[in-house]
C-alpha cells in the first residue's frame, strides 16, 4: 500500500529543464541595450545642462544667446521624444538636464523681454519646468543686483516686480515632494525675494537722500 506520497522511482515527474537558454540570452540582450540606451541618455542630459549653464552665463554676461537657446530647446525636444519612446523608467536621468534647460529658456525670455514659455513650449513635463522656474528666481535677483550696482534704481525695482510675479506664481502649487520636490525651491525664492526687496528698499532711500549735483552754482566772492 502506497501512503500517497510522490514517487521517487523512475516513474515519478520529471525534473524542470529550468528556464531555456533562448529566454535567458533575450534578457541579456534587453538589459544590455537598456543599458546602452541609459548611457545615451546620461551623455545627453549631461550635454544639455552644460549648454544650458553656459547660456545663463552669456545671458547675463552679454544679454543674448539666441543660437544656443534654439539649440536648448532642439536638445530638450530631442531628449525628451527619446524617453518617451525608449527611456521608460530612466527619467530621473534626465530630470536635472530639463530643470537647467527650462530654466535658460525662461531667462532667455526674460532678457528679450517675451512671453515666458510654458513646460509644452519647451517640450519637457510640468515637474523639471516647475523646478526651473523656482531657480529662474536666482536669476531675476542677479539682474536686480546688476541693476543696483549700476545705480539702477527704476530697473532694480522693475526685477524685484517680477521676482514676486515669479515667486507667486510658483508658490501657487502645493503638491507632495514624491511627485516634485518643490517646496525647497519655493522656500529659497521667498528668502531671496525678501531679501532682494531689502535691498531694492535700501537702495531707494539712499538714492532719495544723496544730494542732488544739480544744485544751484556757489558764487564767486
Amino acid at each position: 500500500m502506497t501512503n500517497g506520497s510522490p514517487s521517487s522511482g523512475s516513474g515519478g515527474p520529471a525534473p524542470s529543464p529550468g528556464v531555456p537558454d533562448l529566454v535567458l540570452a533575450a534578457i541579456e540582450a534587453h538589459l544590455r541595450q537598456r543599458e546602452l540606451r541609459r548611457e545615451d541618455l546620461f551623455e545627453r542630459a549631461r550635454r544639455l545642462r552644460r549648454l544650458a549653464q553656459g547660456t545663463m552665463t552669456r545671458l547675463h554676461a552679454e544679454g543674448s544667446a539666441p543660437v544656443e537657446l534654439a539649440e536648448i530647446r532642439r536638445s530638450m525636444a530631442d531628449l525628451a521624444d527619446r524617453l518617451h519612446r525608449e527611456g521608460r523608467g530612466d527619467e530621473p536621468l534626465a530630470l536635472d538636464a530639463f530643470q537647467e534647460a527650462a530654466e535658460a529658456a525662461l531667462l532667455g525670455a526674460i532678457t528679450a523681454g517675451e512671453p515666458l514659455p510654458g513646460p509644452t513650449e519647451l517640450g519637457i513635463d510640468p515637474e523639471p519646468y516647475l523646478l526651473g522656474l523656482g531657480d529662474v528666481v536666482g536669476e531675476v535677483r542677479r539682474r536686480a543686483l546688476d541693476r543696483l550696482g549700476r545705480d539702477d534704481v527704476p530697473g532694480a525695482e522693475a526685477e524685484l516686480a517680477l521676482m514676486e510675479r515669479l515667486t507667486r506664481a510658483l508658490l501657487r502649487f502645493d503638491t507632495t515632494r514624491a511627485i516634485v520636490p518643490l517646496k525647497p525651491k519655493q522656500d529659497a525664492a521667498r528668502n531671496l525675494l525678501e531679501r532682494t526687496r531689502g535691498e531694492v528698499v535700501m537702495a531707494r532711500f539712499l538714492a532719495r537722500a544723496r544730494p542732488s549735483s544739480s544744485g544751484p552754482a556757489s558764487g564767486g566772492p
